[in-house]
């Protein structure tokens, strides 16, 4: 599915399930989006990342998630939290 989404230009959000031990299909999916079409999210106050899988999920856990997209991209978390930033600002305009 995700293939069908990437040929067709749509945007992916990850949230804090990139995590988890059992996501493997969901970390294959993430390895076929470039960065120019994915997003990171929260999901709050659900689908909280490891290790805090179980609590209620908030913003300032945004960085697990982006280091699980890191790791499945196999680039450096700046360059995920870089391509988010500017993915989400052309999605849902500037932040200003």
């Amino acid at each position: 599915m995700s293939r069908y989404c990437v040929d067709r230009g749509y945007y992916l959000s990850f949230a804090g399930t990139i995590t988890f031990k059992n996501a493997d299909s969901l970390r294959e999916a993430a390895a076929v989006v470039p960065l120019s079409l994915m997003l990171v999210e929260t999901d709050a106050p659900f689908l909280t990342p490891a290790p805090y899988r179980g609590r209620p999920n908030a913003p300032y856990l945004i960085p697990l998630t982006v280091r699980g997209l890191a790791h499945v991209k196999g680039v450096d978390e700046a360059a995920i939290a870089h391509a988010t930033a500017e993915n989400a600002e052309r999605v849902f305009g500037p932040w200003t």
